[in-house]
């Protein structure tokens, strides 16, 4: 994950538009041909689609852009240190 991925895409698209995004992603994760540097080049799409959404709902909740990123990403650090 990178925030300044999860900032652009949090930016510039609507909740709607992202999870329309993942369904298109997921689906595209079916196909039996994917070789798994494409499968990982998906993963790493999909997990900055969801930390753009959560990062949505920060804000929609009246957090700041910046305190929602900071706040996001120190959930994941956290999330990996356990």
């Amino acid at each position: 994950m990178k925030l300044p991925v999860i900032k652009t895409i949090q930016r510039s698209c609507t909740p709607e538009q992202i999870e329309t995004a993942l369904g298109v992603l997921e689906a595209i994760t079916e196909a039996p041909s994917l070789k798994e540097p494409e499968i990982d080049v998906i993963g790493e799409l999909i997990s900055n689609l969801c930390g753009a959404l959560e990062v949505h709902e920060m804000i929609a909740d009246g957090m700041s852009e910046k305190d929602a990123g900071n706040a996001f990403m120190k959930k994941v650090l956290g999330s990996i240190d356990r």
